[in-house]
């Protein structure tokens, strides 16, 4: 699937006003009858909820409307010129290329959006016309039309987003309760692109999304993460599926919990179901009453299942269906609004050397990041190390004077510094 395209668009430019006067047998002095210019075509989006993908953009990459015709004789307005009308799937966000800010969010079916106005006609030479000046010279040209460079961006609306890290067994859950026929393979990152599928429970339809595996960095754009990420902005529920096979798949949970927060900390806080997968394996069986007793100390609720036997699936269904009944809907952003920009403010951060030797480190995403760190799990501590590291706040501690063993606030957590 293409979700990414960056295509130009131009509206029409108005047609011209003309200067004329009245022509007529036995009519000496006619005055004057110059028509206006037609007004350009404007630049249409519409979203249409048959498509799901961006490809035709592929090729196609400049749109222009038409431009309006000149006026004529005895008054006559010229013709407007044809809008064009640009057909994108529903979900689609458009942003100027050049300043980032979002044009328009179409998340309704057949919703229309005019991103350009084309220009305004020319004014024929009778608007001139007064009390002293009885044959006016003079008329406009046609207005310019606008011309952008512009961005979209597809964002899949579903229901449910099912999320986890490579090969934890989302593409086969998504085959077992829906119509979807993902890739399906033993080996990570199988899926390179969103799967939608429709589940039906009761008499409830809910759009479910296989989100392509997340890995460490995601948010920062590694391994497609961004590509990925924008995917679950508009879903509602949340399944957080762990690959019971994991060697630790409290470490995979906490690995992706903390890439949803540092990319969009709204995500983080969307209802989330989370489910042991692979519970036909002996490893996933050991790992089932640790992770079940851990995650549900933290407030989540946890269940098991099993895609390959669909031992659990339709019960996670039924549960997912009953969240969604009571989910909050997904927020609509207005035209102008920044959609998700990496904020430089954001990845600022400051350090301070404080009079009792220790170090306070300061910023929001960092501070973020030790917030949705479970510092009781080893690889979690090394996540974040990493972490620090790929920020550059830990060189900017070193060259602060950091020595092993001095404490380092990050924020409201004390951490002893260790290399």
């Amino acid at each position: 699937m293409i979700d990414e395209a960056k295509i130009q668009v131009r509206s029409g430019d108005g047609g011209a006003g003309i200067v004329h006067f009245h022509r007529e047998k036995f009519v000496t002095r006619g005055g004057p009858d110059g028509g206006d210019g037609g007004k350009g075509g404007d630049v249409i989006f519409i979203a249409v909820p048959n498509l799901n993908t961006l490809v035709d953009f592929t090729h196609l990459k400049q749109f222009s409307a038409q431009n309006g015709k000149p006026g004529g004789p005895n008054n006559m307005t010229g013709a407007d010129g044809a809008d064009v009308r640009i057909k994108v799937p529903l979900g689609t966000v458009i942003k100027d290329e050049k300043t980032g800010a979002v044009v328009a969010d179409l998340t309704v079916p057949n919703q229309e959006v005019v991103v350009l106005k084309g220009g305004r006609g020319g004014r024929g030479n009778p608007h001139w016309k007064n009390a002293s000046r009885q044959t006016p010279r003079i008329a406009e040209k046609g207005f310019p039309g606008q011309e952008k460079s512009l961005i979209l961006e597809l964002k899949l609306i579903a229901d449910i987003g099912i999320v986890g890290v490579p090969n934890a067994g989302k593409s086969t859950l998504l085959s077992v309760v829906s119509n979807a026929k993902p890739k399906i393979a033993a080996y990570p990152f199988t899926t390179l692109e969103p799967n939608l599928g429709v589940v039906e429970v009761g008499d409830r339809r809910m759009v479910v999304a296989d989100i392509p595996g997340l890995v460490e960095g995601a948010h920062m754009g590694v391994g497609l993460g961004h590509s990925f990420l924008r995917h679950v902005q508009r879903t509602r529920v949340l399944i957080h599926l762990l690959d019971g096979s994991s060697e630790n798949p409290l470490a995979d949970f906490n690995q992706i919990n903390a890439e949803l927060a540092l990319f969009d900390e709204k995500l983080a806080q969307k209802p989330q179901i989370v489910a042991l997968n692979k519970l036909d394996l002996p490893e996933a069986q050991e790992h089932w009453k640790r992770v079940q007793r851990e995650l549900s100390k933290r407030g989540y609720e946890v269940m098991s299942i099993s895609g390959v036997t669909h031992q659990g699936t339709r019960e996670l269904m039924n549960r997912a269906a009953a969240l969604l009944a009571t989910a909050p809907e997904p927020e609509s952003f207005a035209p102008t609004e920044p959609l998700y920009e990496l904020d430089e403010t954001k990845m600022a951060y400051t350090i301070t050397r404080q009079s009792n030797g220790s170090y306070l480190v300061r910023g929001e995403n960092i501070e973020r990041a030790a917030r949705t760190t479970y510092w009781e799990f080893d690889e979690a501590v090394a996540r974040f190390q990493r972490i620090l590291v790929a920020t550059g706040i830990a060189k900017a501690l070193e060259d602060a004077g950091v020595k092993t063993g001095d404490t380092v606030f990050i924020g409201d957590y004390e951490l002893e510094w260790s290399d």
